[in-house]
């Protein structure tokens, strides 16, 4: 397009950017309206029981968390990582499935559990300061008599920090 005056080519290039404002928008709420699936993975152990865990090390990967989700394989779960230990709260803003925190000490040790509904805002917080929260599909751990005070290992926890 050729423009010849200098409001022409002002007019044109801020259509240009409201169109990539718009774009970057729709394409920003699409991002967030889908769930993350290829975050990397460990695999953790609990007693006899495995489990592959996608990790969310991020700040928008810890936001994003298990939202969106519709489904999610008996044996998978989601391990948050903090950088440092503090009383952590989940909630379930645009989570679909019923799941269980299980807040988890540095050297691997269940602080506490609590389920959570699908959908819902309350908050479920750690007993006490810890830096990993395994979220796993809710009924999980009392199905395999996984409670507060047993001990997860893997490479998170090999080395207390």
């Amino acid at each position: 397009m050729l423009l010849k005056s200098d409001s022409g080519r002002r007019t044109a290039f801020k259509l240009l950017c409201a169109s990539a404002f718009s774009f970057t928008a729709f394409v920003t709420a699409m991002a967030q309206e889908s769930p993350q699936m290829n975050l990397p993975r460990v695999k953790l152990s609990v007693g006899m029981h495995q489990i592959d865990a996608q990790v969310a090390l991020q700040p928008e990967q810890r936001q994003i968390g298990l939202m969106f989700r519709k489904e999610m394989p008996a044996s998978e779960g989601m391990l948050f990582v903090f950088e440092q230990a503090g009383k952590q709260c989940f909630w379930m803003k645009n989570t679909l499935i019923p799941l269980t925190a299980a807040f988890i000490a540095d050297d691997g040790t269940i602080v506490n559990l609590a389920d959570m509904k699908p959908l819902v805002t309350d908050s479920h917080c750690s007993e006490k300061p810890v830096r990993y929260v395994l979220e796993m599909n809710v009924g999980w751990f009392a199905k395999k008599r996984i409670k507060a005070g047993d001990k997860l290992k893997g490479p998170p926890f090999d080395k207390a920090r």
